[in-house]
């Protein structure tokens, strides 16, 4: 019998490096990953996927935090392989040990969805973001539609349990916002070939409240 730690340890990084690599996730990493700029922090920079699609000329300094230490050596094998310099944290998002007003850009692909405390998370994001910085967002979450938020909220119980905690039916634009980012840029849609309780997506930029 499989128990939940040997779960989480060994088959659980594997199996988001492979679903959070498939193609309509990869043409959305492809849209905003190119976007940072400067020092960047990727907050659950998990396997190391988004690594490909920087834009390494723009970039002085990348620091990669997860809590988990298995994607984490994923993600070293990968910064080797693309020949990328990273910091990597082993770490949780609501409690950042870095300095305050450091880095021009906050990166976070398919995280907020898995920070049990979000809202904290978030409060510790504007700390370490320089007052001109931004996020840079690119998630999934509550869909529009009520038929369809419906069904995300009958099914998130288990999907989280089997999903590493990811949470499908969370607001993120709300939650956001609600941290006193403001949303500069964002757009929403269905991802193709995703079933709809998974892939409403929203993507963009946020900025710190004047």
């Amino acid at each position: 019998m499989i128990t939940r730690g040997l779960y989480d340890k060994y088959i659980l990084p594997h199996l988001l490096n492979c679903s959070c690599s498939s193609k309509p996730f990869i043409h959305q990493r492809e849209k905003v990953i190119p976007l940072a700029r400067g020092r960047v922090l990727e907050v659950g920079i998990g396997s190391g996927l988004n690594l490909p699609y920087y834009q390494k000329d723009n970039i002085k300094e990348i620091w990669g935090l997860d809590p988990s230490e298995e994607l984490l050596e994923m993600a070293r094998k990968k910064a080797k392989v693309e020949d990328m310099d990273v910091q990597f944290l082993n770490a949780k998002a609501e409690v950042i040990e870095l300095d305050d007003n450091y880095f021009d850009t906050v990166l976070m692909t398919y995280t907020m969805c898995t920070i049990p405390n979000l809202s904290q998370a978030l409060s510790e994001i504007k700390r370490v973001m320089k007052t001109d910085g931004r996020l840079v967002f690119c998630e999934h979450g509550a869909s529009p539609e009520q038929q369809v938020f419906k069904w995300q909220n009958r099914v998130n119980n288990v999907w989280s349990k089997i999903a590493g905690g990811c949470n499908i039916n969370k607001n993120i634009p709300s939650i956001i916002e609600s941290s006193g980012l403001i949303i500069s840029q964002m757009e929403t849609m269905y991802l193709p070939k995703t079933p709809k309780i998974l892939g409403y997506n929203y993507w963009g930029s946020a900025v710190l409240d004047d």
